[in-house]
């Protein structure tokens, strides 16, 4: 996650703390008090207890999901940060599963995690549902590219490539990849002898036959 999507979350918890309080829930005043301290806990970055307050929220009034998937991705940052990469992932899966409208940014951010790790597999899965939901992102393309061709998938690194300069005949990456795959491909090409001349039987002559 780069700093300006980590600006973005901060704002967006900003603009629910106002919405929190300015709420006024009379049907459910406890929810209202447990996500607006959840809040406020997000702001000065106290993310456990942001999660708590949120998920209690969470289970009285489901409106407040969206609150709390922020903060899931804000821990899930912060985590990243300090290499904690399995806390990021299962906080990522936490976000998608209450906001599945912000899937993009959720599987793309779980997607910079999971290369960190080499878990590529993974990684591979969340670009493909990103390319699902934008065909024609290039870098998103470039990103299963690059992983089939870390995979030693050389197939199918080749066709996303080709792809790639489909939409961009110029990008600069795509042609030295093209270049790097085709020596690749070639070295694993087993050379194939040329085919021998047929080599005449030899004749015999017939034996003599030994006098009596």
């Amino acid at each position: 996650m780069n700093r300006s999507f980590a600006f973005i979350l901060v704002a967006a918890l900003t603009l629910c703390a106002s919405q929190v309080c300015q709420a006024a829930e009379k049907k459910n005043p406890e929810a209202n008090r447990l996500a607006r301290d959840g809040v406020e806990a997000a702001q000065n970055q106290d993310f456990d207890k942001a999660v708590d307050l949120l998920k209690r929220a969470t289970a009285m009034d489901k409106k407040y999901g969206d609150e709390l998937s922020a903060v899931y991705q804000q821990r899930a940052y912060a985590a990243a940060n300090d290499q904690r990469y399995g806390d990021a992932i299962n906080d990522y899966n936490e976000a998608l599963k209450l906001t599945p409208q912000n899937a993009a940014r959720i599987h793309e951010q779980r997607a910079a995690v999971e290369m960190k790790i080499q878990d590529y597999d993974k990684a591979l899965a969340d670009y493909s549902e990103l390319i699902k939901q934008k065909p024609d992102e290039i870098k998103y393309i470039s990103y299963r590219a690059y992983i089939y061709e870390l995979k030693n998938d050389l197939q199918n690194s080749m066709a996303n490539n080709e792809k790639i300069l489909k939409l961009d005949a110029n990008n600069q990456d795509a042609k030295a990849r093209k270049q790097r795959l085709e020596q690749k491909i070639a070295e694993r090409t087993p050379l194939t002898p040329p085919p021998r001349s047929p080599t005449p039987s030899p004749t015999h002559s017939p034996a003599k036959k030994k006098k009596p």
